[in-house]
């Protein structure tokens, strides 16, 4: 076997196995549609829901001084014949709901 290429071969593992390290630890994103289900989850332990939506890009959103990448949809309710709307804000590497605030119509 020759030396140089087993040194040549190592050094190319090595590189590569370092290269696949950093890919894998990269933060990555929840997709949009898993961020929806869950939600919509949430949302439904109190009745059903009636429409709900979602931007499918991540935005930048800064809440007390920590800054987010997030998803913002929102979710219709029907309740005693009353509509109700609510806007979220959920963390797009995770998926946690990090706001909620009602619609009103006026």
């Amino acid at each position: 076997m020759n030396w140089k290429s087993f040194l040549l071969g190592a050094a190319f593992g090595a590189i590569g196995g370092y290269a696949a390290k950093e890919i894998l630890n990269q933060k990555t994103t929840v997709s949009p549609e898993k961020v929806l289900a869950h939600v919509k989850k949430q949302f439904k332990q109190n009745g059903p829901i009636s429409g709900s939506w979602i931007h499918m890009a991540d935005e930048p959103y800064e809440k007390q001084q920590i800054k987010y990448r997030v998803y913002k949809g929102g979710i219709s309710k029907n309740n005693n014949g009353l509509n109700e709307q609510f806007e979220f804000i959920a963390d797009a590497q995770t998926g946690t709901i990090i706001d909620i605030q009602p619609l009103t119509s006026d």
